[in-house]
């Protein structure tokens, strides 16, 4: 089967950059991007404009404000004083806002902030007010100090630099206290996510070749992928629920020999879509380069993709994971957060993992290595020495013959794939057999119904939304499906009645 058949068979799916620009002739590929920030007023606002460029295509950026310095700190500009990193995310997530596409937002942020930063409490509070940060997530870096000092109830230090073996700042807290404070605003508002930044550089591979540049600093916004600065990422989610033979019945089973099949050739694909993103930013570079603008307006943007083209073509990054896990446990007649779905998503997942990294290697003797390879700076790795472990055979493949791309696994919350799948979303369960949506309705669009209208002035449609795998188990099961969907028309749960 070929790739364009797997892909309208859902088997597959890129994510949404991918296939809204594969077939325009100036348009990114990439879903998520990491962008640095100096702690210069020319640094951060050029970081601001890189932001901006990138969501014009309809990317989403990462940041990391460790680097800037905290709310008070004595500065050697006019004033002398530091607003602090929560002031300029403001005037990111404000930019981001207003980037539109035909009046849609297609962009979102990630701001995170190491715990060991001065201005931690303030950031930790930045989405308690509905007024400070509200279309950027915000996670805190904690690292394994932090977390011993926590269980341990000990004080823990902050400083800036944070980086720094000579800082200029230091103080100490209580670490129970700010850890508290994280658990209360995350159950209150959700946020902030926390991210465990030192098994996340253990686990890194690219963090293997940090020295070339591959230094991790941020996520993208939904937290799935981390990237060094000017890094940016492809992604593709394989349907799990597709390689279930016969569905709700006694006689459920998984095709794993397909799934293995249809892994390595995700791989082969994304691989494929790396070669056409660096087509496209060399397209992206000419348009700039021939704008009318005078070359010092320019610089800056064509610098930004030259460094998103160098990163790419190094590294030669994509993201293969999963979307419909919950279905397919469903699917399997397994219980959702069982053991034995724990251990049967293992085995997918071991699968999933053994299967890319195995075509990796075969593309690297076929198509060559990401140029930067070195098998002695990833032998330290956990991950590559799970390989090991897991598959012998493969390590010494790869330790002979080399890798084609230096980070191949990624599993993302699929929200956009998923709906389009019409499958549970990522790793997640069905948490509702029904819902109502809100699709915003632009001012131009006279076939759409308005059913309410917010306080900003926006005017939104609802419909009902009946989870269609659901519907097939109803219909394996012999109910009515005609009554179900008038059911829920006004009940989207109703059908868990019947």
């Amino acid at each position: 089967m070929g790739f364009y058949n797997m892909i309208v068979s859902l088997d597959f799916l890129p994510n949404s950059p991918t296939l809204r620009g594969a077939g325009r002739a100036i348009h990114q590929l990439s879903a998520c991007f990491v962008l640095p920030i100096e702690d210069t007023m020319a640094g951060i606002f050029d970081a601001l404009r890189n932001l901006a460029m990138v969501h014009k295509g309809g990317g989403v950026t990462g940041f990391s404000f460790g680097r800037l310095c905290p709310e008070g700190y004595r500065v050697g500009t006019p004033g002398g004083v530091a607003g602090g990193p929560l002031s300029f995310m403001k005037i990111f997530d404000a930019t981001a806002s207003e980037v539109m596409q035909g009046g849609t937002r297609v962009g979102a942020n990630m701001g995170i902030l190491p715990v060991n930063h001065p201005d931690i409490m303030k950031f930790i509070d930045a989405k308690m007010d509905s007024l400070k940060v509200t279309g950027a997530n915000v996670s805190v870096k904690l690292d394994d100090e932090f977390m011993d000092a926590v269980i341990r109830n000990g004080s823990y230090t902050q400083q800036y630099p944070v980086d720094s073996d000579n800082p200029t700042f230091k103080q100490e807290v209580n670490a129970n206290k700010l850890w508290d404070k994280i658990v209360h605003n995350s159950w209150k508002s959700g946020e902030p996510g926390i991210l465990f930044w030192d098994t996340i550089i253990r686990e890194s591979i690219p963090d293997c070749y940090a020295d070339l540049g591959f230094k991790t600093v941020s996520t993208n916004p939904c937290g799935e992928i981390p990237l060094c600065p000017y890094d940016s990422c492809r992604l593709l989610a394989i349907n799990l629920y597709g390689y279930v033979e016969n569905p709700f019945t006694n006689e459920a089973t998984f095709n794993k020999p397909l799934f293995k099949n249809h892994v390595r050739s995700s791989l082969r694909i994304m691989d494929d879509i790396i070669d056409l993103e660096l087509e496209k930013i060399d397209r992206i570079i000419r348009k700039i380069e021939s704008d009318p603008e005078e070359n010092d307006i320019k610089y800056t943007e064509i610098k930004l993709w030259k460094e998103i083209r160098y990163k790419t073509e190094e590294g030669r990054r994509t993201g293969v994971g999963i979307t419909g896990e919950g279905d397919m446990l469903a699917a399997l007649n397994i219980r959702y957060g069982s053991n034995k779905s724990i251990e049967f998503s293992k085995n997918v997942h071991k699968t999933l993992a053994i299967e890319v990294y195995r075509e990796s290697v075969k593309l690297a003797q076929e198509r060559g290595v990401f140029p930067i390879y070195d098998a002695e700076k990833e032998k330290d790795n956990p991950f590559i020495n799970r390989i090991k472990e897991a598959d012998p055979g493969l390590y010494e493949e790869m330790v002979k013959h080399g890798r084609r791309n230096i980070s191949a696994l990624t599993i993302a919350p699929t929200g956009t794939v998923s709906i389009m799948a019409q499958t549970t979303s990522g790793i997640e369960p069905a948490f509702s057999t029904g819902y109502q949506r809100h699709v915003k309705v632009e001012g131009n669009d006279k076939n759409t119904n308005v059913d309410f209208i917010d306080d900003e002035g926006t005017k939104w449609h609802t419909y009902t939304v009946f989870h269609p795998k659901f519907k097939e188990w109803l219909i394996i099961n012999g109910y009515d499906i005609k009554k179900i969907d008038l059911a829920s028309e006004h009940n989207p749960n109703q059908a868990t009645l019947f």
